[in-house]
């Protein structure tokens, strides 16, 4: 039976970045969307954007296209993103799967989640670049977020992200239901060598408990496994989305 999937790209990302992934769960017969966030498209002014504009986008988009049933996928900063789609949307919205993503509480941003080095990091890149955007150095890029890839496959998976809006990792999120207590079927999908955030800051479980009861898949792989093992995190993510 073909499933409805969206996908929610992460930071300095774009949904072309998802395509790939997106491709093994088409060839399984499923429909899958990939819409690029709003502050993450070339042209987007990211003084401008910010969470709520970037949560409106995707509600937007799922409305436009009329659909139902949907298996709603974020990852990383995506996390936050879903969680503000599937409180507004909660009658379309079918799972909700985090792919190593944020799970805020109501009032939280994405800067609360991250160690304080990181929040550091991001704000003094902003400043020194004046127009309210961040881009990730790729020293970091290259160690910790796509610790798997060689040289070579981070270099040119670096050259594809784009400026990402910094008020979007400030901006707290407004929920009228914690994800823990959302009646919508969760599921948490952790990359094993995940090591974007350090061990003693965990994605999981410091994060997925969030969610209250959930359905737990692993996978081996770094943060940017989309880029390093497409066919498997589609495999993960079906697994994680189906009934």
């Amino acid at each position: 039976m073909a499933d409805t999937y969206v996908l929610v790209h992460g930071a300095w990302h774009t949904g072309a970045e998802m395509e790939a992934v997106a491709g093994h769960l088409r060839k399984s017969s499923h429909v899958v969307h990939c819409p690029t966030v709003a502050g993450n498209n070339r042209d987007d002014d990211r003084e401008t954007s910010g969470l709520e504009q970037a949560i409106s986008s995707v509600v937007s988009y799922i409305e436009a296209n009329d659909l139902r049933d949907v298996r709603l996928v974020g990852h990383s900063y995506g996390g936050m993103v879903i969680s503000g789609v599937a409180d507004r949307l909660t009658d379309r919205i079918k799972r909700l799967v985090y792919v190593n993503a944020f799970v805020p509480l109501d009032g939280e941003c994405l800067n609360d989640m991250v160690p304080p080095h990181y929040a550091t990091m991001f704000d003094q890149i902003a400043a020194e670049r004046g127009d309210g955007s961040v881009v990730l150095p790729f020293p970091i890029w290259r160690e910790v977020f796509i610790c798997d890839a060689d040289l070579d496959l981070a270099k040119r998976t670096y050259d594809k992200l784009n400026p990402h809006p910094l008020a979007t990792f400030t901006d707290k999120i407004a929920l009228k239901t914690e994800m823990a207590a959302s009646p919508i079927g969760k599921s948490y999908l952790n990359c094993q060598q995940d090591v974007s955030l350090p061990a003693s800051f965990p994605w999981h479980p410091r994060l997925s408990e969030k969610l209250g009861l959930f359905r737990l898949v692993e996978m081996p792989g770094s943060h940017e496994v989309c880029f390093t093992n497409p066919t498997l995190l589609g495999e993960k993510i079906m697994e994680a989305g189906r009934d």
